[in-house]
C-alpha cells in the first residue's frame, strides 16, 4: 500500500483569561484587535488583511513568510469562512491555507468561551487535513499556541 497523501490531525488548546467572555470575543470580532494579535508581528510581511466577521463572512489574509522559515519569501494565504458565531460564547470557522498558490491544508476550528468566577476559559479545537507540502500538525499547533499567547498580550492592552 502506498503512503497516504493527506495527514489528518486534531488538537485542543485551552487558556484562561482574567477578563470577561465579552472582552475575549471582542478581540476576535474587532478588525483592529484581530489584526494585532493574529496577523501583525512575527517575522513576516503582511500583504493584506480583509476581515469579515459574520456568519457566512469570508476573512482573508496574505503574508510573505519570514527568513526564519524553510520557505522564506513565499506568499502564504488564508481564507476563513465563519460558520457559526454566538456572541460571547462560540466561534466556528473553516479555513484553507496555501503557500505559493498551492493549498496545503483545510481545517475546521471552534473557539468556545466559558465564563468563570475569575474571567474566561477558552477552548480551541482544531481539526485539519494537511496536504503535500503542508506545515504539518505540529507546526500548526505551535502556530496556534503562539497566536493564543499573542491574544494574552492583546487582552492586557
Amino acid at each position: 500500500m502506498s503512503q497516504p497523501s493527506v495527514v489528518h490531525s486534531t488538537f485542543v488548546l485551552e487558556r484562561s483569561f482574567p477578563v470577561s467572555p465579552e472582552r475575549v470575543f471582542q478581540a476576535f470580532a474587532d478588525p483592529a484587535q484581530k489584526r494585532r494579535w493574529s496577523i501583525d508581528g512575527g517575522h513576516h510581511t503582511v500583504d493584506y488583511f480583509e476581515p469579515d466577521f459574520r456568519v457566512g463572512g469570508l476573512e482573508r489574509f496574505g503574508i510573505r513568510l519570514g527568513p526564519d522559515t524553510p520557505v522564506a519569501g513565499l506568499a502564504c494565504t488564508n481564507s476563513t469562512t465563519y460558520l457559526d458565531i454566538v456572541p460571547n460564547r462560540r466561534i466556528a470557522f473553516a479555513a484553507a491555507m496555501a503557500i505559493a498558490g498551492n493549498c496545503i491544508s483545510a481545517s475546521l476550528a471552534t473557539v468556545e468561551l466559558l465564563p468563570t468566577a475569575t474571567g474566561t476559559d477558552l477552548i480551541f479545537t482544531h481539526q485539519a487535513a494537511f496536504f503535500e507540502g503542508a506545515d504539518g500538525p505540529q507546526m500548526r499547533e505551535a502556530g496556534w499556541n503562539t497566536l493564543l499567547d499573542n491574544l494574552v498580550a492583546e487582552l492586557a492592552r
